[in-house]
């Protein structure tokens, strides 16, 4: 008896070694366990990260006060309580205007690994992408001159840039988006996924695996891959068109090219596409197999699918509420219109 159970274990062993390797074949990565090789992948030589930065960085971020009405901060759009979006369909922003082309929130977790940022990947990072909510009318809708201002108007916040950056700082608005994009890029939320790949077998449970082989074997790998478990500008609209592609105006990019999402904490980033307009993670998949892989995924496989994605819900970063800084009579006053 302890011979076959031994022998049952082995190939289990052996079963789920074979597909951590079609895993990694396939263009899958796995976060690196080992904090020196994460830094490696999430780094900036540029602008190094440091304690620091990061903590500047998250003040940063949800301070509402960069935004002209005092009331929109990147939290609003990107919560950090949750997986990291607004979970809505459509992100709201400034006087409660929706996005104009009706574009979906995406999350920033994992959002470092990224090829290019936004949709249509116009920004190749994300320190450039941190500069263009503030600017935009429909979201933040401030000016340069407007979050220099706030900041600068602040001593503690000026003597945090000193500490961050060295007394020689000169606080501009490309260095406020910098900090923030410096602290996004430590949002980092590794998982039982990452754990299996790693080595670390009994990570996934057997229906777990069975739906990692179906992801690949069905081909969802193709643009889901990478770090990010899609990170890349993909075609889109391949075999089929996507059922609400009448719902705003976007078409991607100059090629027609569209940001494949992260599938990381997917579980908890509903609504779907870039207009937001599926609400089940299960339609998502049968819908992605209709206009990308020209096959039907049947009710089967798109739960054996969903089974497997459960494993990208990652170890988010344990984060405390940041307390920021007092307004002075200089900080620019909120302004609705």
């Amino acid at each position: 008896m302890k011979i076959v159970l031994s022998m049952a274990v082995a190939t289990l062993s052996l079963t789920a070694s074979n597909l951590v390797d079609q895993a990694k074949e396939a263009g899958l990565k796995a976060i690196p366990s080992s904090k020196s090789q994460l830094m490696q992948l999430i780094d900036d030589a540029k602008n190094p990260i440091t304690e620091a930065k990061i903590e500047l960085g998250k003040q940063l971020y949800f301070d509402p006060r960069l935004s002209k009405s005092g009331i929109i901060s990147c939290n609003s759009c990107h919560n950090l309580s949750e997986g990291g979006d607004d979970g809505i369909s459509a992100a709201i922003g400034h006087k409660w205007t929706a996005n104009p082309h009706h574009l979906n929130s995406p999350t920033v977790y994992n959002a470092v690994f990224f090829d290019a940022q936004f949709w249509d990947g116009r920004a190749k990072n994300l320190e450039e992408q941190a500069q263009g909510p503030i600017q935009a009318h429909p979201e933040m809708a401030a000016t340069k001159e407007h979050v220099v201002n706030t900041v600068t108007s602040m001593p503690s916040y000026v003597d945090e840039f000193k500490k961050a950056y060295g007394n020689d700082v000169k606080i501009s608005f490309e260095k406020v988006t910098d900090t923030i994009g410096l602290f996004e890029r430590t949002l980092v939320t590794p998982s039982a996924y990452d754990d299996f790949l790693n080595g670390d077998t009994n990570a996934m449970t057997q229906a777990q695996q069975d739906g990692l082989k179906t992801f690949i074997d069905k081909g969802c790998v193709t643009c889901h891959n990478g770090f990010a478990v899609g990170q890349s500008m993909n075609p889109f609209n391949v075999t089929g068109t996507y059922k609400y592609q009448n719902v705003g105006d976007f078409k991607g990019d100059t090629n027609g090219m569209v940001k494949a999402p992260t599938l990381r904490n997917i579980t908890q980033t509903a609504p779907y596409f870039h207009n937001g307009k599926v609400w089940s993670l299960k339609e998502a998949i049968t819908e992605m197999g209709r206009i990308q892989l020209g096959t039907t995924i049947t009710d089967k496989e798109a739960t054996s699918i969903e089974t497997f994605l459960g494993t990208l819900d990652g170890r988010k970063p344990n984060l405390s509420l940041p307390i920021l800084p007092a307004s002075t009579s200089t900080t620019p006053q909120p302004d609705m219109n």
